[in-house]
């Protein structure tokens, strides 16, 4: 249902960089970017044209970019030892702790997230259900 998200960044290069070494450990990579006045430069992260994707933007209106209040952009990764995996690389890249990774509620429900915001300030979480049934 979802085919893309939006991130605003004042710097590009910078969230560029971040995203393409955390992204790249999923198999994610840049699949357009366009620069220029018209448009202010963005770039699609994704694993296909296809697949649901992330886009970083300057902003349209010129303002600067701010992480908005209550948004929160969840992926879905196939372990849990991949969710502390790629939560550790966000860290790792300058993101900053929201939440280590670990069970939320009952254990046996499988629910297991990790929460971290992007060096521009985005929140993120990662996160594995695998319920024990």
């Amino acid at each position: 249902m979802i085919g893309y998200v939006t991130l605003g960044t004042d710097d590009l290069d910078s969230a560029r960089a971040y995203y393409d070494a955390l992204l790249g450990t999923i198999g994610a990579k840049r699949l357009m970017q366009l620069e220029g006045e018209e448009n202010g430069g963005f770039t699609l992260y994704g694993r296909s044209m296809d697949s649901p994707a992330i886009v970083l933007i300057r902003t349209f209106d010129k303002q600067p970019a701010a992480a908005g209040n209550g948004n929160m952009i969840a992926l879905v990764m196939n372990s849990r030892d991949r969710v502390d995996a790629f939560y550790a690389k966000a860290l790792e890249l300058g993101g900053t702790d929201e939440g280590p990774p670990g069970y939320r509620g009952d254990p046996a429900m499988g629910q297991y997230f990790a929460y971290f915001r992007d060096p521009d300030g985005h929140k993120l979480a990662v996160f594995n259900i695998a319920p024990q049934c």
